[in-house]
């Protein structure tokens, strides 16, 4: 039970205040004050505070912490943690940017759920939509490690959500079978001795860029003619876990692609982790070596690009007064490339989504389930495709 009583004092200037005061008793019966400028707002406080109270989710004021302190708390558990420094850089510029400008002096306890869904509404205005669902997701997650430590009761940031309209379906970019027939040639011929082995991976297995960079010779099975997935490099070139459970993986690879290899690894400069692919120092090539020049020059000699176009509208032109050609696709596009050719050869979405290493069906469906096709699992997947972009 509560009470609302008025409270007057003469302040040190000799002014006369005045202030509605809300006593009640917490969830563990200790009594707590509050008070209120207008009664009005007293008595709706002490109406959610006693809801509050019964259900055991009330937090005071005074045994809470702002969200710029638990979004402080987040970080350092990342940090303990060991995430990947790309993730916890992420995480910071969410709270930087955009989290503590927005919200970092509101008190946990202070947070109700109109309040949550108008910054959510903030965030949707100023931000793209999937950038405001990352930052939605990451306030949600440091309410949940303030909640992990007594500071709040609930997290009523969990409950709002970011819908995303029909309309809005994120599409996958992929390329189409004559621009990968046209992209291995290239890389056949290629003077990059690496380039033929490394296309042939990105097309057939469907490896993330950081699993590229990462990947040891050991995880390739020469005899059984797969690549297994067991690390991966980060943004800063550091030799780590994968991503997820998820990420542990073998995946086929087609004769072609193990004949590459073969030659490949009697060329291939040893590397102290033993990398497929090492940069010229012999250590964890950068992603933009290995996106920006390796795959990017065999794209522009298959002619899997266009022309450079300026701030200015026009294109880009070189020293010598010729077009400068951007590459088509990124390492990731040639990911979505190698599920589509699984999907176009029958294999089931289940297989599929280990395959590509996803946390869940849903994120395989979200991803590509226009492309999936009522049929039984093809027994000669790898084979197949390589006949189709081979021969």
């Amino acid at each position: 039970m509560s009470s609302i009583r008025k409270r007057s004092w003469t302040a040190p200037d000799g002014s006369e205040k005045t202030a509605w005061l809300v006593d009640y008793k917490d969830q563990a019966g200790k009594r707590r004050a509050k008070s209120f400028a207008r009664k009005k707002d007293a008595d709706a406080w002490a109406t959610t505070a006693a809801y509050q109270v019964s259900q055991g989710t009330h937090t005071p004021d005074s045994q809470t912490i702002t969200i710029a302190k638990a979004a402080d708390l987040w970080i350092k558990r990342g940090q303990r943690e060991k995430l990947e420094a790309s993730t916890l850089a992420a995480y910071e510029q969410h709270v930087r940017l955009h989290i503590v400008p927005m919200c970092g002096d509101r008190k946990l306890s202070q947070i109700t759920r109109p309040i949550a869904e108008g910054w959510r509404d903030q965030l949707m205005e100023k931000l793209s939509r999937p950038m405001a669902t990352r930052v939605l997701r990451s306030l949600s997650a440091i309410v949940n490690e303030a909640m992990g430590r007594g500071y709040v009761a609930q997290n009523v940031i969990a409950g709002v959500k970011m819908r995303r309209a029909k309309r809005e379906k994120p599409k996958v970019v992929i390329p189409t079978k004559a621009e990968l027939k046209a992209i291995l040639e290239a890389a056949k011929a290629s003077s990059e001795p690496m380039a033929h082995p490394l296309a042939l991976i990105v097309i057939f297995a469907g490896l993330r860029a950081s699993e590229l960079r990462g990947l040891p010779w050991r995880c390739i099975d020469l005899k059984a003619g797969t690549v297994t997935v067991d690390q991966r490099a980060d943004l800063k070139n550091i030799i780590g876990p994968p991503k997820s459970e998820a990420g542990y993986r073998t995946i086929p690879l087609p004769a072609s692609a193990i004949t590459a290899l073969k030659a490949w690894k009697l060329a291939c400069p040893a590397s102290d982790d033993g990398l497929v692919f090492p940069s010229i120092a012999k250590r964890v090539m950068t992603h933009q070596y290995m996106n920006g020049k390796v795959m990017a020059a065999v794209q522009i000699d298959a002619g899997v690009a266009d022309a450079a176009i300026g701030k200015d509208g026009k294109p880009v032109l070189d020293k010598h007064d010729q077009p400068v050609m951007d590459p088509r696709y990124s390492l990731h596009d040639f990911r979505h490339a190698a599920a589509s050719l699984w999907i176009e050869q029958r294999v089931n979405p289940k297989r599929v989504q280990r395959w590509m290493g996803h946390s869940s069906i849903q994120v395989t469906f979200d991803t590509y389930g226009h492309l999936f096709d009522q049929a039984d699992q093809d027994s000669a997947v790898a084979a197949a495709i390589e006949r189709d972009l081979i021969g």
